[in-house]
């Protein structure tokens, strides 16, 4: 059974998640926010324009003064996917091969979150999705 957390933060700055800062709307301790608030709603994403953590392509659009970039195939070993229960930050492969669970932790992430990789990661030639359509 988790302990009680610290309520959400309500402005922009970040919040500290297991010591790593994650920006957004009403950052909660384990990741959630204003856009997501699920059980399951527990991961940040380190975007690759800018090298900062978000819970969610919501949060970037509405904080940050540029436009999201998705990580290119190339850069996939890199560590840009942060547990929000346990505080791991996984390389992108490994979040993407994990089944909706922390492989170090076991909590469970959402499945419907797999719907918006596009919006994060650059997707397979083949799956005729567009990574820079703002699709929700």
């Amino acid at each position: 059974m988790r302990t009680a957390m610290p309520e959400a933060r309500d402005d922009h700055g970040p919040t500290a998640v297991h010591g790593t800062p994650v920006y957004g709307i009403n950052v909660g301790p384990e990741t959630r926010c204003e856009h997501y608030g699920a059980e399951t709603d527990v991961i940040a994403i380190r975007f690759a324009c800018c090298n900062r953590f978000y819970p969610c392509h919501a949060c970037h659009d509405a904080v940050a003064d540029h436009e999201a970039a998705v990580w290119p195939r190339e850069a996939f070993d890199e560590p840009a996917v942060l547990c929000g229960v346990c505080g791991t930050v996984f390389a992108i492969n490994t979040y993407l091969q994990a089944e909706s669970a922390c492989r170090n932790c076991g909590a469970a992430f959402n499945p419907g979150c797999e719907q918006h990789h596009a919006l994060y990661f650059e997707p397979p030639p083949s799956s005729g999705l567009d990574p820079y359509s703002r699709r929700t």
